[in-house]
């Protein structure tokens, strides 16, 4: 997959993720880290769309962290922060943001790809996006 320079690379899973960028070009990848996030404001926020009753606390945590992400990346597609969006996550995750994400955000969506390596060193994402 051909990944042009400037790209995000988002690798999350339902506590947390990295955000990359790529500093090198279409033939060579170079990720460079420039973020981590978090579950933020538990207090304030909550899960997007409807959970079922019996829903731990941890599922919970999820489902709310997976709204967060997807409202950041759709806000940083509304104001232009990105032209190019790769999104790697847990299958559970990733399952979770798709619905959430606005359509410019879908626009800018290269790849997404159901794996866990948010805990992964750096050369094991570069490698499974290559």
């Amino acid at each position: 997959m051909k990944i042009p320079a400037g790209t995000l690379v988002v690798v999350a899973d339902g506590t947390h993720a990295r955000v990359f960028r790529n500093v090198g070009d279409e033939r060579s990848l170079t990720l460079k880290q420039e973020d981590l996030l978090e579950l933020m404001n538990m207090n304030d926020d909550g899960p997007g769309g409807s959970m079922p009753a019996e829903s731990s606390g941890m599922q919970i945590n999820e489902a709310t962290f997976a709204k967060q992400l997807a409202r950041g990346l759709n806000d940083g597609a509304l104001k232009g922060r990105y032209a190019h969006l790769v999104l790697m996550a847990d299958p559970h995750t990733l399952g979770r943001v798709r619905p959430m994400l606005h359509k410019e955000t879908m626009q800018r969506l290269l790849s997404e790809t159901a794996k866990t390596l948010t805990n992964a060193p750096l050369e094991d994402i570069e490698r499974a996006l290559a």
